[in-house]
């Protein structure tokens, strides 16, 4: 006689855990060998293919109400995922600034995955794995022992951040609860600074227009002179200057501002220094490098990304504070059901919670702490120093082909070009000398433009690019292009 019950039928289907624990396995198994197969062979594959429209149709079903085999369901995704992805792990993928992630990293993610840790908050490892993370970050850019710091979804998230931290220093504590008021804060920032700045202004309800633009020079540098003109503009009208972004690495060519000029300019004037340094502050990491970036360490905040050029997969924003007490002046909030406790699981604080805007977060910070100990600083130094010099390789080629031309200097790892043209077919023919480049599988650049006109860009942060990949990068445009120009004739 058999005296356990019969399982309940409710409580069974409310159990998601496998019922046969072997299968699963093996099927894990496969899909892991098939990732690292994939990643291994990556040059033999296209860099980028469309989705076909009956591929595309099929993301369009209705909500499955009962379930699926396991494998039935991972064979969808190799059929319709695994093949249209963005591509950016590919070494000729030089469009937009994305780094191209690691097998380590992806073993990582797994582990993070099977943990599923909740990092907002309480008494547990993941934090503490997320503190150090954010340590050694900070002691990398030469920021003091009172910085902290947080991981983020990307630099978007950890300029707001920043404008955040800004505008709190700039109004005191009872503006969290009656808002800006009548304050009219101004904040400054380069011609080319990225468009989450304005977007961060905006959302921190300063509005867009009250960072003020400032020129940049033919260096696409932020005119310092023009810089203290503005603020000094802005205190003559009643306006109070608050805020001044230093870019280290802009978006378009990769320029870095003058960043020891301007946390002068921010000290004497009494204003939050922040670097928006999405890719560029980790030149740090690199003793070629570093100098792009001397002034940094007098920020008060800095924004940067591990997902580009440190190859942690997506996502992995930092922000780094100079005084983690600002960030708990800005964030940390009492609530009944989020008390800390001297001892227990509700120990631990300051938790992360408090140091920014969410309360629900992954672990994100175990793909960088593998990194960062597998790697260590100098390789991932070395990874920035190699996209740079896959870069003036490239520029080198552009300027011995008659049929191309350089739009921009090449500061650093991004260079922009275009296959010459008569000015009034320049810019559609480059548009789609791209855009066939891109459908053929062969390249992946982007497009900018550069003085008004449409220039060809090619970011390198991909650690597996080469010489050779840039090199197939103008076989490709001048081939393009020369059959567009064939066919319009």
């Amino acid at each position: 006689m058999n005296d356990i019950p019969d399982r309940d039928p409710v409580m069974a289907q409310a159990d998601l855990d496998p019922e046969n624990w072997d299968e699963l396995r093996h099927l894990g198994h496969r899909m892991l060998d098939d990732m690292l197969d994939h990643l291994r062979d990556l040059r033999s594959q296209p860099v980028w293919q469309p989705l076909p429209p009956e591929t595309r149709a099929g993301f369009h079903a209705p909500l499955p109400v009962s379930g699926a085999d396991p494998a039935a369901v991972y064979e969808r995704f190799r059929d319709t995922i695994l093949p249209y992805s963005t591509g950016n792990t590919h070494p000729r993928f030089m469009g937009w600034v994305h780094g191209g992630g690691t097998p380590l990293g992806m073993l990582a993610e797994m582990l993070a995955g099977g943990l599923n840790a909740n990092l907002g908050g309480r008494d547990h490892a993941p934090i503490e794995a997320e503190r150090q993370v954010i340590a050694w970050a900070a002691q990398a850019f030469g920021l003091p022992e009172s910085a902290g710091g947080l991981l983020v979804t990307g630099s978007s998230m950890a300029n707001f951040i920043a404008v955040l931290l800004a505008r709190q220093a700039a109004l005191g504590p009872e503006s969290r609860k009656s808002g800006v008021g009548a304050a009219r804060l101004t904040a400054y920032a380069s011609q080319t600074v990225h468009r989450c700045v304005p977007d961060a202004m905006d959302m921190a309800g300063l509005g867009s227009d009250a960072l003020r633009r400032i020129p940049v020079g033919t260096d696409h540098r932020m005119d310092i002179s023009a810089l203290r003109a503005a603020i000094a503009s802005d205190r003559a009208a009643g306006a109070t200057p608050f805020l001044v972004v230093g870019t280290a690495g802009s978006v378009d060519v990769g320029a870095f501002d003058d960043l020891a000029a301007t946390a002068d300019i921010a000290e004497t004037e009494g204003l939050w220094f922040h670097v928006d340094g999405a890719f560029g502050a980790l030149a740090a990491l690199s003793p070629a490098l570093a100098p792009h970036v001397a002034g940094m360490e007098r920020a008060r905040s800095i924004a940067f990304d591990f997902h580009k050029w440190a190859q942690a997969p997506y996502d992995a924003g930092c922000i780094l504070v100079r005084n983690q007490a600002d960030q708990i002046a800005t964030f940390a909030t009492n609530a009944a059901y989020l008390t800390a406790a001297t001892r227990g699981l509700a120990a631990n604080a300051p938790w992360p919670a408090d140091l920014g805007p969410d309360l629900s977060r992954g672990f994100r910070a175990l793909k960088i702490w593998f990194a960062l100990q597998v790697f260590g600083a100098a390789r991932l130094g070395a990874v920035a120093e190699n996209s740079c010099a896959v870069a003036r390789h490239l520029a080198a080629r552009i300027a011995a082909e008659p049929a191309l031309e350089l739009l921009a200097p090449v500061p650093l790892n991004i260079v922009c070009f275009r296959y010459r043209a008569e000015e009034s077919e320049a810019d559609q023919l480059n548009a789609e000398i791209v855009a066939d480049i891109q459908e053929a599988g062969l390249a992946a650049p982007s497009t900018t433009r550069i003085g008004g006109r449409l220039a060809i860009r090619a970011a390198f942060v991909n650690h597996r690019s080469r010489p050779e990949d840039a090199d197939a990068l103008v076989a490709a445009v001048l081939e393009a292009g020369r059959a567009l120009v064939r066919k319009a004739g």
